[in-house]
């Protein structure tokens, strides 16, 4: 029997009426009972459902809700069904787009601080993905319809959000093309003849005062402006801002003449003309604000002519004025990724924008209010700003530091075992060097330190003896032949060398004497130590003391209890069958004593569970840990301090 159609349009109803049932309950469950009730494959019903949710929005719109709190719990709904996984997780913002679109902005205002709100949820692996794109193109097309000057806190909210939203290296928000915004042209007077800054200066106080017997009192009225104002000025004034918009033109000559012909005039205004009346500073600060307190914004410059006097006596519009030099020279100075190669400053230029950026720092400086923290906090801005224009030209890395190998977690590894558990414990214990020879050495002397430094340990042997032969064989009445002499032996002029420079204040001596070989070094040597030494010690006592000294460091070795030489008989596995027979289950006391490991123990118990094997396991494993050293009389010291004192007497019977 083949499969039945999927009905779209009798689902699409079930989804709405579920969906409008779930906005009265503020539950998800009936568009889950629905969704898994209709059939059809997932993808078909996922579809369906998105449908029918933006229908429901659209009856909402249309029916135009005086409260924005229906559009937002259907958002909600729609949230928590793609996180049931009934929906398709593009359809959250599908719907913020389409509420935002058809609503006023004042209720714009209300969609958006829910979209503040959540945006850790759209942050989440289930929203960001699919969604980024679309909230950018929301807040875009929110921009658009946005006024700078009207609605700016709106504006600065939304970039706020994508700051937040989007990671540090993004890049659909960079300017990475160093790209400047032309369009942004300066409107002002550029006709002379229309101008009113050329009437006569009692014709402008008389207009000034018809403005002010209607608006202001006699002591709001703003003091007349000392500084000279002509057409000149206020053209090159405004000049200047095209030079700010577009800062490319600074590199052509010509029009690098007229800005540093313009720049200085201004500048020379400021810096003739300081606003250095507190007062009246605070005053003008006052009167733009509103009365609830807050800033005006002005999203352009006003460029009327009557407002020119006013406007360079302001202490907010010279600091616009000045911040917008220093963002220029930062540029022109900086190094640009996208920067034509022919946009180059020539020395002159460069020397000028250093001894401007100064005379710009030293003019915010005296700027008030706070005119030197003002100056301050600008030159760190911009330092960062310097910072950012690396990261740009780098290509934007990320910000976020790739785990290297070095950097991954590594393995636990196994717990390292205990000092005692390979050393022994107590003042008796036994280290173990890995082979028999070097562990009957090692333990011949609990504190080997001191061991090295007993008198039997002392080998060099004094002058008179070493030489002793050496200067019979140099007597001439003794005929030896030089090829049979001592000295010409290497080994024996190598360690002549040695016990000389240790004992002999010849060895360090100057000599003009020159030989040609350590043989005739060593025969100048005996020719001297034969006029000190004594000379009625015989050659054959010397070999004596020689010898005894070999016999004393044997001996050394042959004192201890371990020789081989005093060693009894090792353990037979006859021996070792009956010692487990009789131990049984009190083999672990014994072990003990036999200073075996707790791992050794464990994996005893574990090959056998039979008493007996596990006795005789024990002394096997001790027998190959012993090695030579396994021995009866070991054994029988063992057996006594455990206890085991029967046991040890029928061992040494046998």
């Amino acid at each position: 029997m083949s499969p039945s159609l999927f009905n779209f349009v009798d689902a699409k109803d079930k989804f709405t009426a579920s969906a409008k049932s779930a906005l009265g309950g503020k539950s998800s469950k009936p568009l889950i009972n629905t969704f898994n009730q209709i059939a059809g494959n997932e993808t078909e019903k996922k579809t369906t459902l998105d449908q029918a949710l933006r229908g429901v929005l659209g009856d909402q719109i249309v029916e135009q809700k005086a409260s924005c709190d229906d559009y937002l719990s259907l958002i909600n709904l729609s949230i928590d069904a793609v996180t049931e996984g009934i929906c398709s997780a593009t359809t959250p913002f599908l719907l913020l787009g389409d509420v935002l679109d058809c609503l006023p902005l004042d209720q714009c205002d209300k969609i958006f601080s829910f979209v503040e709100e959540n945006v850790s949820t759209w942050k989440s692996s289930s929203f960001y993905s699919a969604g980024k794109n679309y909230l950018l193109r929301m807040c875009n097309d929110l921009l658009r319809r946005l006024s700078k000057s009207q609605n700016t806190v709106f504006c600065g909210r939304i970039q706020l959000f994508l700051a937040r939203l989007f990671p540090l290296s993004e890049k659909s928000g960079l300017n990475l093309q160093s790209q400047f915004n032309l369009d942004n042209v300066t409107v002002f007077n550029k006709n002379e003849q229309e101008s009113t800054l050329g009437q006569k200066h009692t014709e402008e106080k008389e207009d000034n005062m018809e403005v002010e017997e209607g608006e202001m009192g006699e002591d709001d009225a703003p003091a007349p402006c000392s500084i000279p104002i002509d057409y000149n000025l206020y053209r090159k004034f405004w000049t200047l801002q095209d030079y700010f918009r577009n800062p490319v033109q600074c590199y052509d000559k010509f029009s690098w003449m007229t800005f540093l012909k313009y720049s200085d005039e201004t500048l020379a205004v400021f810096k003739s003309y300081k606003l250095d009346d507190m007062q009246a500073s605070k005053r003008k600060l006052e009167e733009l604000r509103t009365s609830d307190g807050e800033h005006v914004y002005f999203a352009k410059f006003l460029t009327s002519e009557k407002l020119m006097d006013l406007q360079l006596s302001d202490s907010n519009f010279r600091r616009h004025i000045l911040l917008q030099y220093l963002i220029l020279f930062q540029y022109l100075k900086g190094q640009v990724k996208f920067k034509s190669s022919s946009c180059v400053l020539n020395d002159d230029q460069t020397t000028w924008i250093e001894e401007t950026t100064k005379l710009v720092y030293q003019l915010l400086s005296e700027t008030p209010p706070d005119g030197e923290k003002f100056a301050t906090m600008i030159e760190h801005i911009l330092n960062t700003e310097e910072n950012w224009n690396g990261w740009k030209n780098e290509g934007c890395p990320s910000f976020v530091k790739e785990r290297t190998v070095d950097d991954k977690p590594k393995r636990p590894t196994r717990k390292r075992q205990a000092p005692e558990d390979f050393l022994g414990k107590g003042p008796d214990r036994k280290i173990f060097m890995g082979n028999d020879e070097l562990t009957r050495l090692w333990n011949l002397n609990q504190d080997n330190m001191e061991a090295c430094k007993s008198d039997s340990r002392e080998f060099m042997p004094s002058l008179d003896e070493f030489f002793a032969e050496a200067i019979e064989q140099a007597d001439p009445a003794n005929m030896v032949e030089e090829e049979y002499k001592v000295v010409r032996n290497p080994n024996y002029g190598w360690r002549a060398l040695r016990l000389l420079s240790r004992r002999s204040p010849h060895f360090f001596q100057p000599t003009n004497q020159k030989f040609k070989s350590l043989a005739d070094y060593l025969d100048s040597m005996v020719s001297k130590l034969a006029k000190e030494l004594p000379k009625d010690i015989p050659s054959e006592e010397i070999k004596t003391g020689e010898e005894d000294d070999d016999d004393n460091g044997d001996n050394l070795l042959k004192d201890s209890n371990d020789s081989p030489s005093i060693q009894s008989k090792q353990v037979t596995n006859q021996q070792m069958d009956d010692i487990a027979a009789k131990l049984g289950a009190q083999w672990k006391t014994l072990a003990s004593h036999l200073e075996m490991k707790a791992a050794e123990l464990r994996e005893i118990e574990t090959d056998s569970e039979d008493v007996d094997m596990q006795a005789k396991l024990l002394l096997v494993a001790w027998q190959d840990r012993e090695g030579t050293q396994a021995t009866v009389d070991n054994l029988i010291t063992a057996l006594n301090a455990a206890g085991f004192s029967q046991i040890a007497d029928s061992l040494n019977e046998a």
